[in-house]
């Protein structure tokens, strides 16, 4: 299976996932926290996927999306966006309503 494949794989299989630094328990970045924390506090579940153990995967999600940071949150298969953007549509009320929409059950 190549990298693409795995990518594809991993963004339609789960609802919502976020490929960071580190893991949802352990993050190994400030900006990657940040979404932990905003997703955690929202009540969503969601699968973390640490791009610091493979330079492959941290090399090619940045090729998938065509985005060149990390972290960066899928939800129901599409690409959403990095730290700035997920904390601004959480901050708008925007986040809570796109998984409302895409029918992703959150706790809040």
């Amino acid at each position: 299976m190549s990298i693409e494949e795995f990518i594809a794989n991993e963004v339609k299989s789960n609802d919502v996932v976020l490929f960071m630094k580190g893991t949802p328990q352990f993050p190994q970045c400030g900006f990657s926290g940040q979404v932990v924390q905003i997703l955690d506090h929202i009540g969503v579940g969601y699968k973390g996927l640490n791009v610091l153990e493979s330079a492959e995967l941290r090399n090619g999600i940045k090729t998938f999306s065509n985005w060149p940071t990390i972290p960066q949150l899928y939800v129901k298969g599409e690409f959403v966006g990095g730290c700035d953007i997920i904390r601004e549509m959480f901050q708008a009320g925007e986040l809570q309503q796109l998984f409302t929409e895409k029918g992703v059950v959150v706790a809040a």
